[in-house]
């Protein structure tokens, strides 16, 4: 099953048009809370359809409670960079105040001078997991969605603070829709693709994942309890811009397309006449 949040309520994505849906709840966000999955949601019955074109669709979650993220978790992207592969899954908390609308345009602030796309596989929590087996993971996990972990690299270098160089207004995009596990055709390799500009960038499997979903969410759930509608985003593999040398500019297109869910369109925008600012910290204080 494949789900929205629109303007007009909740739907399903059947035969190319949105099902919408006869349910009170107003985003896909709430369904969690309350059941803890969205299983409910296709026994619902359909109010009106509307052609998927013509759908005003918003973040699916709203704002999400706490939006998990890891850092170097393909081994392409290892391979890429030169680094050796973590023993540990590198993690950070980023702020949900970054995540917009899907189609949304991001302002780049102009303190920064190096923002880059990350093209990855987010992982939409549906019932409660604290102190997990790998096992018990999928269960409770309501769906995977895309998302682009856009990250300020210049930002990162200077601060060593991931939650600092990604915590941008419009800096981490998801959705637009959802796709429940049991919808999706191998879920120890789904797919995801990033283009820019319509330029293939980004293309790789989650096989080729270091740490595969169910042990990053069991390893990251003996630290914390991960709550109905948190999401977890699971890294991204190589071709950034980090990788090119080649960061977003203004105009730039970025689409990201992962197994099962609609592609999620972000477009760039950067105010003319604003150079990037010096965006160190202050000194600390002793």
């Amino acid at each position: 099953m494949r789900v929205v949040t629109t303007k007009a309520g909740l739907g399903r994505i059947e035969d190319g048009a949105v099902a919408l849906l006869d349910t009170a709840f107003p985003h896909l966000g709430a369904v969690l809370e309350q059941e803890g999955s969205l299983r409910c949601l296709a026994s619902c019955a359909v109010r009106r359809r509307v052609p998927l074109d013509e759908a005003t669709l918003l973040a699916p979650l709203e704002r999400p409670r706490a939006v998990w993220g890891v850092g170097l978790n393909y081994v392409s992207k290892a391979a890429r960079t030169g680094r050796g592969l973590p023993e540990q899954p590198i993690l950070y908390l980023a702020a949900s105040s970054a995540v917009p609308a899907p189609g949304a345009r991001v302002v780049i602030p102009d303190a920064v001078a190096e923002p880059d796309y990350e093209g990855e596989i987010a992982v939409v929590v549906g019932s409660r997991l604290y102190r997990a087996t790998e096992s018990e993971v999928w269960p409770a996990t309501a769906g995977i969605t895309a998302a682009n972990d856009m990250t300020a690299r210049d930002v990162m270098r200077a601060t060593a603070i991931p939650a600092l160089a990604k915590s941008y207004p419009g800096f981490t995009p998801l959705g637009p829709s959802i796709c429940t596990p049991d919808d999706l055709a191998d879920r120890d390799a789904i797919r995801v693709r990033t283009r820019v500009n319509g330029a293939l960038h980004q293309d790789d499997t989650s096989a080729g994942m270091i740490f595969p979903v169910t042990e990053l969410l069991s390893r990251l759930s003996w630290f914390t309890a991960l709550e109905p509608g948190d999401v977890v985003l699971t890294g991204t593999p190589a071709g950034t811009g980090q990788d090119r040398a080649c960061f977003l500019a203004d105009g730039d297109e970025i689409r990201v397309e992962v197994d099962g869910v609609l592609p999620l369109v972000t477009r760039i925008a950067r105010p003319a006449g604003t150079p990037p600012r010096d965006h160190r910290l202050t000194e600390p204080v002793s």
